[in-house]
């Protein structure tokens, strides 16, 4: 009986690839193992099935190879998952391109870093390397944990990465948790166009998206975290791949026309099944507009004027299905107020370019110009309705806060409702009635006749013609919830 082959270091690398398949360096099982310096690492960025990152340490004529889901950390402190996958061969260092689909890996693959390293110490459970790459450079840590599951048994491909050293730039910052959006306030166009640049005014939700390892984190301007509710969005982080950034935004759906429709984005705004999320993706698409970036790869970028934010932001050529960066405009502002206009859009956002970004702030270094007027409002009640709409509502009870946060009466609103917005209005307020008026002021006997008091829980948004001299929205219309917005931070546009 013939001895068996001894196993070889190649062995498992060449059993899952076909090397007619595949443009992969794929070595004859007899060729030797070449005699390097040992000193070789490369980071790849990987587009398979899901992105991730591969490590790879020369060692003993092959690299030895961690898919990372989320990439090489960043600052010490931080623990990354490290996937010990088979011995590569030497020459895919240098190999970038594309695996065909269907094969093992199947997906783009490209050099992310490349350089040398240093050993300091090397074990079946812990290696210790000194990075020197054009990107990374530093001290990290592999350390093998328990097998998949948390069970006795060790498979030997479980591992973390953790950097032992603070990065090397003076001027590196951690990723943020928590940027609130600026603010801008309602206003007329500047006359003095050279020092402001011009956006158009899309009529969605706001949100700020946190990039990190290829993942997005999306976050309204109430601080909940809405990333399930548009699942689209995540392939900006896959386009993005290893660069950190916390961008801002606005989340809108189009008519068959390519004009914003804010009705049809109710239809997203309160969904948390994921499942149904999905589903919605599909009939109901969510674009999410990307006009600021208040973080890149390491570096608060608030401070920055605004030009030069927007110069790193159109570095990023984001584009995809999903996500866009629309373009800022020299002016004149009257052309592109006018412009706005012409393709249904809500108005224009004028933004001084030597301005810095002040997060959670309502600066007059933003003007927002309308074509019609809107208001938040704070639901505070409702009116049983009458002939075709006896089973349900038939308006509903209006406040607004004062400068002070005193909620005060704006009056009420009974148009602009769909029947599906009735019945899921009504669905939302019965749980809140409570017995009594949220307001301070005292209301005239019509204006309080059949209301069902509810607690002062749900914004909401009107479009309407102007304010009365006492203080109510003339010819309001129903524009829907806005579960993005607190009601303690509702104030009057003014």
């Amino acid at each position: 009986m013939p001895a068996r082959r001894p196993q070889q270091p190649l062995d498992e690398y060449r059993a899952k690839r076909d090397p007619s398949r595949t443009r992969e360096p794929v070595p004859s099982a007899d060729a030797p193992l070449p005699a390097g310096d040992g000193r070789t690492f490369v980071v790849q960025e990987h587009h398979a099935r899901a992105l991730h990152w591969d490590l790879r340490l020369e060692r003993d004529g092959v690299l030895v190879s961690w898919a990372v889901p989320k990439g090489l950390p960043q600052e010490p402190g931080t623990n990354h998952l490290a996937v010990h996958t088979e011995d590569h061969p030497m020459e895919y260092a240098t190999f970038e391109g594309e695996i065909a689909a269907g094969e093992y890996g199947g997906g783009q693959m490209s050099i992310w870093d490349r350089g040398t390293y240093e050993t300091l110490k090397w074990s079946d459970r812990e290696v210790q390397v000194v990075l020197h790459g054009e990107r990374v450079d530093g001290r990290y840590v592999l350390f093998r944990t328990r097998g998949r599951g948390g069970g006795a048994a060790d498979d030997g491909r479980s591992w973390m990465v953790h950097r032992m050293d603070p990065p090397t730039r003076a001027d590196w910052a951690p990723l943020p948790d928590l940027v609130r959006p600026m603010a801008a306030v309602l206003g007329e166009l500047p006359t003095d166009d050279d020092a402001w640049a011009f956006e158009m005014k899309w009529d969605g939700v706001r949100a700020v998206a946190y990039v990190d390892g290829g993942r997005v984190r999306l976050m309204s301007r109430n601080d909940l975290d809405v990333t399930r509710s548009y699942p689209e969005v995540a392939g900006l982080g896959e386009q993005l791949g290893a660069v950190q950034a916390v961008l801002d935004g606005e989340l809108v759906t189009f008519d068959a026309r390519g004009a914003p429709d804010f009705g049809r984005l109710q239809q997203r705004m309160h969904v948390a099944d994921p499942a149904v999320a999905r589903r919605l993706a599909q009939s109901v698409p969510v674009v999410y507009l990307v006009f600021d970036v208040l973080h890149l790869d390491g570096r608060p970028t608030l401070d920055l004027p605004y030009d030069e934010r927007r110069r790193l932001l159109d570095g990023l050529g984001l584009a995809g299905r999903s996500w866009q960066t629309p373009p800022s405009f020299d002016g004149p502002g009257a052309a592109v107020l006018a412009a706005s206009r012409e393709n249904g859009l809500e108005g224009v956002l004028a933004k001084r370019r030597s301005s810095t970004y002040r997060p959670g702030r309502r600066s007059p270094d933003w003007v927002k110009v309308k074509h019609v007027r809107m208001q938040e409002v704070v639901l505070v009640g409702w009116k049983p309705g009458k002939g075709a709409r006896a089973d349900t509502l038939g308006s509903l009870v209006l406040g607004v806060p004062d400068d002070d946060g005193v909620l005060r009466p704006a009056g009420s609103v009974g148009t602009g409702f769909t029947r599906r917005a009735l019945d899921d209005l009504l669905r939302r307020l019965t749980p809140l009635r409570t017995t009594s008026s949220p307001f301070v002021d005292r209301l005239p006997a019509p204006e309080t006749r059949d209301v069902q008091w509810v607690r002062p829980d749900l914004v909401g948004e009107v479009a309407f013609a102007e304010w009365t001299s006492d203080r109510r929205l003339r010819h309001p219309s129903w524009r829907g919830l806005r579960p993005d917005k607190d009601p303690t931070q509702v104030r009057v546009e003014a």
